[in-house]
């Protein structure tokens, strides 16, 4: 065992975050932390790692474990070189390496036993710089640089003049390098282009130490994870397997406690209308069965209702008018920057409809691009033709089509003065904005929180043409999957840059790469994309594209066998089966058929039988009170073999009545 978190809890300001958090992180396991912002999952991390204290529980670590922490945003100071910078996470290895270059040197000169003690020490050394693969130390941090995205050209770079997200970059690449038994890292992928992506998902997925991770990249979590570790309500859930096994195990928990849930209010509102009945015949055994009713309803284990999927943000994006087939025309698109060219000659089109993703590594220009398109920037040469009636809605991901010193609710009332006070209020409801909320000032909004404020802009835009610069930046997986289905509803055209590889797996029709000043075109989604990189490299290595790659794009070359387990039939049988299999078939659909027939009619039997019975205990409460009625006539009161005639028919309608009711309480149920 690693690590053992046992029923930690913490609050802040008397709010629970979370309770009882129990779970547990074995020998080269790689787990997941996973909930929406707010949930505590780098509270969580800090308190594993002892930057906080829990208010209750405890965490144990395994004997000798070292780990790694990286936090959120982490960064490197210093007036060292990128490459010093991650070096010195083999500071120990340099060390040998200086004591066994001393030893080489004394060697030498001495003689005798004190050569032969050199010599003993020079072996003993040497055998421990092996151990730590001193050799292959240069190589290591110059691949891991490179796979952080780093060129050797910038190894030299100090430190001091890096971004913020350059410095991440190095704080990651350092850790790494350490090699602990255990790595920590919190969003590890904020600041990496898809392709250091892709080699941070090999490295640690071939890492021999355990892994937790926090991440909203679904992608990178589907790749990595074998465990994920739920915190939702302030409650801890861990479930085996990726990512997607995650998500339809708990929906599967979902529909089963929402299912129990509705049959437990369905069962509460019938006790009730039960008790109310009983209580209107008025008699001394209804009522008693009554009040015996209401205890057991009283005892009853209320369940919670389940939280809605995806309930707490509500977007519908809906264009204003529909566009012509043409959106946009992009053709010989060049643009430089500080005399670097990012790109030139670039050409292509959207046709109404069309969800396009631009991909590509940090700098190549795709932001650039985008913002060429919507006037932003100038291009240095090439055309851009807007077809008609396109109206254009932008997403930027800095945010700066919002203004720093209005209020969330002077954003929106200035941009759509026709929009009433309800009104605002009720689209700033949707995004999570509420009361006093609405009046924050855009300049103390977190990332997160602007970019809501910047989606319920773009739907009040009724755009029809939607430019998205990283949408996906500072939303939590919830967020993300509402705006997934907002764009999949879309009947207008978008074209997005964006590096989360899920997202773009779900919404796109077509990907556009920017690679080396070129732009690429793939008709389909992400993974059709990763198929097709492959294929076009094997073929550029000389080996072709075999014909199993071209049946998975094509579709083609699918067997019968193949055809009849897709559509639903056992593997190894043909598609039709045989005329036995069929003849089975049809009789099973006619004894369902007759199954359902028959519980059908018994019950509309039940049914009737209820309504009779309802009707004849409401002809007996008639009738009894008529003869009441009779009996209080003065020319009754003096007859009494009339009087006797009509007790002893008030008597026996008591006693139907009873029976009646009980006849009523059983077919009720």
């Amino acid at each position: 065992m690693v690590l053992s978190c046992q029923n930690v809890g913490k609050a802040f300001n008397e709010k629970q975050i979370f309770k009882n958090c129990s779970f547990h992180i074995e020998d080269h396991e790689k787990a997941a932390i996973v909930g929406i912002n707010g949930a505590g999952k780098t509270t969580l991390l800090r308190i594993l790692t002892g930057e906080l204290e829990a208010d209750e529980g405890m965490v144990v670590w395994g004997k000798d474990v070292s780990y790694g922490y990286l936090p959120q945003n982490a960064q490197v100071e210093g007036g060292r070189s990128i490459y010093d910078e991650v070096m010195e996470a083999k500071r120990d290895v340099l060390l040998l390496e200086e004591e066994i270059r001393s030893c080489e040197l004394q060697m030498k000169q001495a003689e005798g036993s004190a050569l032969e003690d050199l010599m003993e020490t020079y072996t003993r050394l040497t055998h421990r710089f092996e151990q730590a693969d001193g050799y292959s130390c240069r190589s290591e941090v110059t691949g891991v640089l490179k796979g952080l995205g780093f060129t050797e050209e910038e190894f030299s770079k100090q430190v001091s003049t890096l971004s913020g997200g350059q410095k991440t970059r190095v704080a990651l690449g350092r850790l790494l390098l350490t090699r602990p038994d255990l790595i920590i890292l919190d969003e590890p992928t904020n600041h990496l282009d898809m392709s250091s992506i892709a080699w941070l998902e090999t490295w640690l997925i071939n890492y021999k130490g355990a892994v937790l991770i926090v991440s909203h990249d679904r992608y990178f979590l589907d790749r990595i994870a074998t465990k994920i570790i739920e915190l939702d309500g302030g409650k801890v859930s861990v479930f085996s397997g990726s990512y997607s096994d995650y998500a339809m195990k708990k929906e599967q928990i979902r529909a089963a406690q929402m299912h129990a849930y509705l049959n437990q209010q369905q069962e509460i509102k019938h006790q009730e209308a039960v008790i109310e009945k009983l209580r209107s015949f008025n008699r001394e055994k209804s009522i008693r069965r009554a009040e015996s009713r209401e205890k057991m309803l009283q005892k009853m284990e209320v369940l919670e209702k389940p939280t809605e999927i995806r309930d707490d943000m509500h977007i519908q994006l809906k264009p204003r008018i529909e566009s012509g087939n043409d959106v946009l025309s992009v053709e010989g698109l060049a643009k430089a920057f500080d005399g670097q060219q990012l790109f030139s000659d670039l050409s292509f089109f959207l046709k109404r409809g069309e969800h396009v993703a631009v991909i590509g590594d940090n700098g190549t220009g795709k932001t650039t691009i985008l913002k060429i398109i919507n006037g932003l920037v100038d291009a240095d040469a090439g055309e851009i033709r807007i077809g008609s009636k396109v109206q254009i809605g932008y997403y930027d991901q800095e945010h700066h089509v919002l203004h720093p010193d209005k209020t969330i609710f002077e954003e929106i009332s200035d941009e759509y003065p026709t929009l009433t006070n309800t009104e605002i209020r009720n689209v700033l409801a949707a995004f999570l904005f509420t009361g006093e909320d609405v009046f924050k000032q855009i300049k103390m909004l977190s990332g997160g929180e602007r970019g809501r404020v910047s989606l319920a802009k773009l739907m009040l835009s009724e755009a029809n043409f939607l430019i998205l610069d990283e949408p996906t930046n500072h939303l939590d997986i919830t967020s993300k999957e509402i705006l997934e289905d907002a764009l999949n509803n879309y009947t207008g055209t978008v074209l997005y840059v964006s590096h989360d590889r899920y997202f773009i797996n779900r919404t796109a029709s077509r990907i556009l790469e920017l690679e080396g000043g070129v732009l690429t075109g793939y008709q389909g989604n992400y993974d059709y994309y990763l198929e097709k990189k492959a294929q076009l490299a094997q073929a550029a290595a000389g080996g072709g594209i075999s014909s199993s790659n071209q049946s998975s794009v094509s579709g083609a070359g699918t067997t019968a066998a193949g055809r009849g387990a897709a559509a639903g039939f056992p593997a190894g049988s043909a598609a039709g089966g045989t005329a036995s299999g069929r003849d089975t078939s049809e009789s099973a659909v006619k004894q369902e058929w007759k199954n359902q027939k028959e519980a059908q009619a018994a019950q509309r039997k039940k049914e009737n039988a209820l309504k009779r019975c309802e009707e004849r205990i409401a002809a007996l409460e008639e009738r009894s009170s008529r003869i009441d009625e009779e009996m209080a006539r003065p020319e009754i009161c003096t007859d009494v073999a009339k009087l006797q005639e009509l007790s002893r028919e008030k008597a026996d309608i008591e006693e139907e009545l009873l029976l009646k009711m009980e006849e009523w309480e059983q077919l009720s149920e």
